[in-house]
Parts: C-alpha cells; sequence; structure tokens
C-alpha cells in the first residue's frame, strides 16, 4: 500500500515537472515518432535504462507496451509508469524474461519500448532481446539516444539520471531499421553489437548536445504526447550522418547504406 501511494504521487509530482524542462528532439525520420501525425508503422524502441524517465514523461500512453523489471526495487517505477499511462510487460533477463517476451512478442496493436541494458546491467551494454524481438515480429527497431546537461544522478549500476527543473533534455532518434528474420546466433550476435555501437553513438550525441546548449538547425520540440506544429510537414535534408565505421559495418550486414535523412540537432 505504502509503494502504491508513493508512486502515485510521484506520478502527479512528475506530471508538473516535466512541463519545466526543456525537450527537444532530432530524427532520422520523424515518422518514427509516435506522436507524428502520417506515423501509421509499428515500433521496437530501445534506449539506455539510466534515462528512461525522459520517454516515459512524453510519451506515456496506451499504445506504448514497455518491459518492467518483476524485480521488488522495480516496482515504484512501474506502477509510476502505469498511473502515466503506460501499459506493461513484466519481466527480466532474470525473472519472468519469456513471459514477458511472449507477450510482447503476441502483441499487435502497440509499440514495444524496452531498456536494453536492464534491469541489472552491465551499463550500456546491448542485450540480445531486443534484436531478437524485432527479427522475430518483423517491426523496424528505433534506437534513441537521450542526454540532459547536469542531470542528478544515482549511485547504482547504471547511474540513474533525473533532469532539474528548468533544464535542457535532447533526444536523437535512430533511423527505423528491419533486422532480418531468421537469424541465427552468431548473426544475432553481429546485429547486437551493431546496434549496441548504434546506441552508444546516439546517447554520446544527445549527451553533447544538451551540455553545449547550442542551438542548431533542424531540431522539434518534444512535446508531451504531441506533435510539434509543422513536423509532418518538415523537409528531410541530408546533413548529420552515421559514423563510416558504423555505415560501412551496417553495409556489411545488410548490403546496402543508410539512408542520409538525419538533420541536425538544437
Amino acid at each position: 500500500m505504502f509503494v502504491k501511494s508513493i508512486s502515485l504521487l510521484g506520478s502527479i509530482v512528475w506530471r508538473f515537472w516535466r512541463r519545466t524542462i526543456d525537450w527537444r528532439a532530432v530524427y532520422f525520420d520523424p515518422r518514427a515518432d509516435t506522436v507524428h501525425p502520417g506515423s501509421s508503422q509499428r515500433y521496437v524502441f530501445a534506449g539506455w535504462h539510466e534515462y528512461m524517465l525522459m520517454p516515459i514523461l512524453l510519451r506515456a500512453n496506451r499504445q506504448m507496451l514497455a518491459l518492467a523489471s518483476e524485480h521488488v526495487d522495480g516496482e515504484y517505477i512501474s506502477l509510476c509508469m502505469k498511473h502515466l499511462g503506460w501499459c506493461l510487460a513484466r519481466g527480466s533477463t532474470t525473472r519472468g524474461g519469456v513471459k514477458a517476451f511472449m507477450q510482447m512478442m503476441r502483441d499487435e496493436q502497440r509499440h514495444l519500448n524496452l531498456t536494453p541494458d536492464g534491469p541489472r546491467g552491465p551499463r550500456r551494454e546491448m542485450s540480445i532481446g531486443p534484436i531478437a524481438l524485432a527479427s522475430k515480429i518483423g517491426r523496424p527497431l528505433v534506437c534513441v539516444g537521450y542526454g540532459y546537461n547536469k542531470p542528478w544522478r544515482g549511485r547504482g549500476w547504471d547511474r540513474f539520471a533525473v533532469p532539474k527543473p528548468f533544464s535542457r533534455a535532447r533526444a536523437v532518434f535512430g533511423p527505423p531499421l528491419l533486422v532480418p528474420p531468421k537469424l541465427n546466433r552468431d548473426e544475432l550476435e553481429s546485429y547486437r553489437a551493431w546496434f549496441g555501437d548504434l546506441l552508444n553513438w546516439l546517447t554520446d550525441e544527445a549527451e553533447e548536445w544538451a551540455t553545449s546548449g547550442i542551438p542548431k538547425q533542424g531540431s522539434l520540440p518534444m512535446l508531451i504526447q504531441e506533435a510539434p506544429r509543422g513536423m509532418a510537414n518538415e523537409r528531410q535534408t541530408p546533413s548529420l550522418t552515421l559514423p563510416p565505421e558504423l555505415n560501412e559495418r551496417w553495409q556489411a550486414l545488410q548490403q546496402k547504406p543508410i539512408r542520409r535523412t538525419q538533420r541536425e540537432a538544437a
């Protein structure tokens, strides 16, 4: 009862807190954001555990199904997510994982959201879960890097980040990419390693952007459960691209390059 009461109070506090923060995002493809008015695709999203507050606070709705830990230390955040509007599949690599994986695999209505280094780490190390899930269900996998300027940080394994009021928070949405079906273990491992490096690069970009505070062309405000004005009309013009090493490895995996459609972040 105590945890339920605290989680309800916490969700109320976060509703007010999130309105004090300057949230902005940049995209390889804006349609990969669930609030885009022209988005009809269902996605599998992956972002590091330490930055999970940003999607929790901004994209909470019944069309989002998140993997949440069954461990006791995950109960508070899970209840807060429910109060904010998330649907949850409870499980992890060490407890209830198969049941949660099957629930997500069978869900045909919602976007799926995972923290691939949670709930116990190692920090910023991609697990095989998002890769195997995206491969089996045939949905694009979208890695999203997040960053805050000078956040409060916990002392746990992930150094959990909490944005300060009136601070900057940034997101860099990677390209929506299909993982081929029926991959063997070695192939899954190759994709796991590549997507892990991609997510680390996206996170580095978001953190540098948030820390610098330098405005850059092409960014959009990231509003709470809604699209910013003009989002659907934004022209896609080549600007920032993946590092050559990442792009070359992707070509080796897929035999085709990623389209150069990322615009500079602000």
